[in-house]
């Protein structure tokens, strides 16, 4: 069983406690902005500088990484942690491509968290990615999964 709340509590007060700017992304971000689809993982990208100071505090949830990791959809620097049966992947900003789908190549991910909103979700105050940027990415992507997301926002956010 999944405890997403309070996986999210443990891996933002780590964050918060080290002062360690980050956004949150994929599923949780969509799922804020109307995407109603079961939640897969939690997806939160910071500053790779910062990755030095985070492994200390989550090295025995660790499941992946740090390291570099490519599929057909991203290739990025990354870590995986798995606590209290949810996983929760912590990307690099300024080190992640994702494949678009319309030009046939990785490209850059937007690397910006003065784009991201501050929002409120289960009683916490926390910076998601800007609804336009995730929109753009998904689409790009074009997954199922993220056509899915794309669909439900787009009805959302109209």
């Amino acid at each position: 069983m999944r405890h997403t709340e309070t996986a999210l509590r443990w891996i933002v007060g780590i964050l918060n406690e080290l002062q360690i700017p980050f956004e949150i992304d994929g599923g949780l971000a969509a799922e804020l902005y109307g995407s109603p689809r079961e939640l897969a993982d939690i997806d939160i990208n910071v500053p790779q500088e910062n990755f030095e100071k985070i492994v200390p505090r989550v090295r025995e949830y660790l499941t992946f990484g740090p390291g570099w990791y490519r599929d057909e959809h991203w290739e990025c620097y990354m870590m995986t942690m798995k606590y209290v049966g949810q996983n929760i992947d912590v990307s690099a900003l300024g080190h992640m491509r994702y494949f678009d789908k319309n030009a046939g190549a990785f490209v850059d991910f937007p690397a910006d968290l003065s784009a991201a909103r501050v929002m409120e979700y289960d009683g916490m105050s926390l910076p998601f990615i800007n609804e336009k940027t995730l929109l753009r990415y998904k689409a790009l992507i074009g997954r199922g999964v993220d056509r899915k997301d794309v669909r439900a926002m787009e009805r959302e956010l109209e």
